[in-house]
């Protein structure tokens, strides 16, 4: 009985937290995803392994719905970011091979890094919000590109996140989109990476999956995306960008704690 109750709450709570997780990466085109794998881990209790496998469903799901909001404006490249997803693929194979040779407690180590990097990230974004409409830079050789799209897609295998905090940089920096174009593009990038990087876990080692909580995460992933999209030209970025860049720090330092103190 005590079981069946852990696992009602635990489901319960998949709504708001499948919700908070899709707004973030409509709204900011990146960022809420990197907080799936620390929930599933140590709100649901799933492996690592298959903390970050669940996480690319989610996250995959979540974009992919989140994309039906942007085209009303006109905003998603869909050319260059259908070729950025593709370059990013032979990344995503690599990053899933690595992955697969990491203990649990290595691997939440090395995603309380990530978290921290996402956070300069977040914060260093805040400051260009205010160039919304303008290209950040001049596009970069395709060397350069290619570079960017597998560093991206091994991102996505290694961690089990989506990559849209390096995806939108590399957008604005790399191939000269504007803030809001890179935001709304990500979300094909994103899409098409977590599906390949998925593909390619399934391959190595089939992990099995808890469907019913995975389908509520993803399901209210996505719905929150599709809101955080329509919510995106309403919000002041830059104060969004900063606040949740905080709490990826918070989850970084949790994170640390917790698994430094299983070796003390």
């Amino acid at each position: 009985m005590a079981r069946d109750k852990v696992g009602c709450v635990s489901l319960a709570w998949a709504v708001p937290l499948g919700l908070l997780i899709g707004v973030v990466l409509g709204s900011l085109g990146g960022g809420g995803a990197n907080l799936t794998v620390p929930l599933l881990v140590y709100a649901f209790q799933q492996p690592p392994a298959a903390a970050t496998t669940g996480s690319l469903i989610i996250v995959g799901l979540s974009s992919l719905l989140g994309l039906v909001a942007h085209p009303v404006r006109g905003n998603v490249r869909y050319a260059e970011g259908f070729i950025f997803g593709l370059c990013a693929v032979p990344g995503a194979a690599i990053g899933s091979l690595a992955s697969a040779r990491l203990s649990g407690t290595m691997l939440m180590l090395l995603f309380a890094g990530l978290l921290v990097v996402v956070a300069v990230t977040l914060l260093r974004r805040a400051r260009l919000d205010s160039r919304l409409e303008t290209p950040a830079a001049p596009a970069r050789p395709w060397p350069v590109q290619l570079g960017a799209a597998l560093a991206v897609g091994a991102l996505t295998g290694f961690f089990g996140v989506g990559g849209g905090f390096a995806v939108v940089p590399a957008l604005v920096l790399v191939l000269g989109f504007t803030i809001r174009s890179a935001a709304a593009t990500s979300l094909l990038v994103v899409a098409i990476n977590s599906a390949a990087a998925l593909t390619i876990r399934v391959a190595i080692d089939p992990m099995p999956v808890d469907w019913a909580l995975i389908g509520t995460l993803g399901t209210c992933g996505a719905i929150g995306a599709v809101a955080g999209t329509r919510l995106a030209s309403r919000l002041d970025h830059a104060q969004l960008s900063t606040a949740f860049a905080g709490l990826l720090v918070a989850v970084a330092a949790f994170l640390i704690i917790q698994n430094v103190s299983l070796h003390l």
